[in-house]
């Protein structure tokens, strides 16, 4: 079993379960669980350069460009340059993943392909814990009080972006996105798809491959 050190990658549309199984791979492999959303809200509690370049977008409504999205992960990656880690919500488009390739070789990207209607009633379902970023969904990962978060004690809300009327669009342009993406990884051999539409089912396959880069330190039955 190589001994280097294992870069990986999830890729998946909103509500596709990334953020449940980077939890069981980073529990299960002892890897870093580094996600894009969490690294921004951090930047932007803590007021930094580049979360001032990115306030001037979220406050419109618009998505975090290239560039800046860029210059925050650059950094924390050169961070744990010493470090096993999946990477969620990065890259998303063909600019990040070539940015990402100047820092790295990547040895490993899973990518998750969920049926349209299940992500619609998925999203439909999410309600979120805006300043942490804590996911609930109403079917299979409820809060303990409805609409409270189970930590804090304060208020969930639904995003605007998962109300039903808006998720087509929001797939669509991750899929446009992601295309480019998905084909440079699997032109390089080391994209590997995982389809299905309950995570449970899917991560037994994702537990095994992984096993085969990285020494587990918890059983797949744990979950």
């Amino acid at each position: 079993m190589a001994s280097k050190l294992l870069r990986a990658v999830i890729l998946g549309p909103p509500g596709s379960g990334k953020g449940t199984v980077c939890e069981r791979v980073a529990h299960s492999f002892g890897l870093q669980h580094l996600s894009s959303g969490h690294f921004l809200r951090e930047s932007l509690r803590a007021r930094t350069e580049v979360s001032d370049m990115a306030k001037q977008y979220l406050e419109k409504g618009l998505l975090v460009p290239d560039h800046v999205i860029t210059r925050l992960m650059t950094s924390e990656l050169e961070a744990r340059s010493d470090q096993h880690w999946l990477l969620d919500g990065f890259p998303r488009t063909l600019v990040q993943a070539e940015a990402l390739d100047r820092l790295c070789d990547v040895d490993l990207v899973i990518s998750l392909n969920i049926p349209f209607e299940t992500l619609k009633d998925r999203l439909s379902r999410r309600w979120v814990h805006l300043p942490s970023g804590r996911v609930y969904n109403l079917d299979f990962n409820p809060p303990h009080v409805h609409g409270i978060d189970d930590v804090t004690g304060e208020p969930l809300v639904q995003r605007e972006d998962d109300r039903p009327e808006a998720v087509a669009a929001r797939l669509r342009r991750y899929k446009d996105a992601a295309k480019p993406v998905i084909e440079r990884y699997k032109n390089r051999g080391v994209l590997h798809q995982f389809s299905g539409t309950e995570t449970n089912k899917i991560w037994p396959y994702v537990y095994s491959l992984f096993s085969n880069k990285i020494t587990p330190v918890q059983s797949k039955e744990a979950y």
